[in-house]
């Protein structure tokens, strides 16, 4: 699904983000990016969809398109295959919840249908189950900015996942929320995966919820590759190559009853609405 063949990144200053990173994340993987700040993490995400320019090394979607080799408008077409993920959502904070999930669809629809926000009914309602399998139905009128952090992350999903796309780049989706509210995204994004088959990169700094949720995980260190492999190969020692020296003996897998009784738990920003969304369909069209 996607491929990166030696792929560098060196800033003006001399400094190397990426020293080489050779990768394969096959269809329907859920991969994980753990490493110290600094590491690369989120500039590999973002060289992938070229939001940062690679200095060398080829980036290949599923069919072989090289991503590096595109100009304005290839690349416009390709990123529709990317649904991107963000650490700060980057939602409009004065429009709907159903706008901001709408958004997603601008790189399929016209100039003018954007700007009048004019969408294909076909997007509207796939706005309205999107929102409602990511538990906000009951929400579609709500501004951003009325928002938890939780609600706001899974906005984002929506609009990422509006888009069709066979690969998702998620770059830090629980670095401002809470334990409990972390684990209910986490698992969220690795549910919507294997229903879709997509392949998923997640650069996340929880080592916890890396091993937890991810089916694979890619250590690095200083731009460099330092570990690829399962969660439960990070052992202490493969720990202190990633990270340095520390005490890890309480970074284990969590068991998977804790993580069973939690998804039992339905979360207040989720509650189901009183009426249907068929119901609010109708009453939207």
């Amino acid at each position: 699904m996607l491929k990166l063949d030696n792929l560098v990144k060196q800033y003006p200053t001399g400094d190397r983000a990426l020293k080489g990173v050779d990768l394969e994340v096959p269809e329907g993987q859920v991969m994980a990016l753990i490493g110290p700040s600094g590491a690369g993490k989120s500039t590999l995400i973002r060289c992938v969809n070229r939001l940062v320019e690679p200095t060398s090394g080829h980036v290949y979607l599923a069919d072989g398109e090289e991503i590096t080799g595109l100009g304005a408008w290839g690349l416009r077409k390709a990123r529709r295959r990317m649904g991107m993920i963000f650490q700060e959502y980057a939602l409009v904070e004065r429009l709907s919840v159903m706008e901001n999930v709408l958004s997603g669809r601008l790189g399929y629809v016209g100039f003018w249908r954007s700007y009048l926000r004019k969408y294909p009914q076909a997007d509207v309602d796939e706005a309205f189950r999107l929102l409602e399998r990511v538990g906000l139905d009951h929400m579609v009128d709500k501004r951003a900015d009325e928002l938890s952090g939780g609600q706001r992350q899974r906005v984002g999903i929506a609009r990422a996942l509006i888009q069709d796309p066979q690969l998702l780049l998620v770059d830090e989706p629980t670095a401002s929320l809470d334990p409990k509210t972390s684990r209910q995204i986490m698992r969220l994004i690795c549910e919507l995966c294997e229903e879709r088959k997509l392949a998923a990169v997640i650069n996340i700094h929880d080592v916890m919820l890396a091993q937890m949720f991810a089916q694979r995980i890619v250590g690095l260190k200083l731009g460099e590759m330092v570990y690829d492999g399962p969660p439960d190969g990070l052992t202490p020692d493969v720990l202190t190559e990633i990270y340095g020296e520390e005490d890890w003996s309480q970074t284990i897998q969590q068991d998977e009853d804790e993580a069973d009784a939690e998804a039992d738990a339905v979360p207040a920003d989720v509650a189901r609405p009183t009426e249907s969304t068929d119901e609010r369909m109708a009453g939207l069209t």
